[in-house]
């Protein structure tokens, strides 16, 4: 079993903006295999199942905002008996450009805070990232990933989100290196 946590803040007023991104991936995993969200208290998350091949395959939404999702994400990983291999976490990167897309295993936290938090709460760095580019305005980082995309900026995000649902389907199907030499090139902008 594979764990896809996609990473966001809850809420309506979180829609929409680059913090969300993976969200959007995950609901796009889930509309593709025909999944319905479900709410899962006792794990501060939405979760839902799907296959990929023959592989079972748990998508996640923490409900604890950015910055604590580990907190959803460690006693979730405990009770499926799986480990940081299993898991795959979906992610915006302000220091890629808008549209660019990075497979990653293992590694820091590039400064953010909701892969921090799961770094700390699983004990472990080795888990595998899809890195979405939503680039940075340098003077208001805040105001820029969790403001709404322009129009323009929404048409490079979609088509980046659906090159990075491809890209964790890569990984469940092929392993981390094949979705690298794949996706890591991808620059939907």
């Amino acid at each position: 079993m594979k764990v896809i946590v996609g990473l966001g803040n809850p809420g309506a007023q979180y829609a929409n903006t680059p913090h969300s991104v993976g969200f959007e991936t995950v609901d796009a995993i889930a509309a593709a295999g025909g999944a319905t969200w479900e709410e899962k208290r006792a794990f501060k998350c939405l979760w839902c199942e799907v296959r990929v091949g023959a592989e079972r395959v748990v998508l996640v939404k923490p409900q604890t905002f950015m910055n604590l999702s580990g907190e959803s994400v460690a006693p979730l990983l405990r009770y499926s008996n799986c480990t940081v291999s299993d898991l795959v976490v979906v992610h915006d990167d302000i220091d890629l450009p808008l549209g660019r897309l990075r497979v990653r295993l293992g590694g820091s936290c590039g400064g953010h805070n909701g892969v921090r938090n799961i770094i700390e709460r699983v004990g472990s760095e080795a888990f595998v990232r899809v890195k979405i580019g939503v680039g940075k305005d340098a003077s208001n980082v805040i105001g820029h990933v969790l403001g709404k995309f322009s129009l323009e900026a929404r048409k490079v995000a979609d088509l980046a989100v659906e090159a990075a649902a491809k890209a964790v389907l890569k990984v469940i199907s092929d392993g981390p290196s094949a979705a690298m030499n794949e996706f890591n090139a991808v620059n939907c902008g």
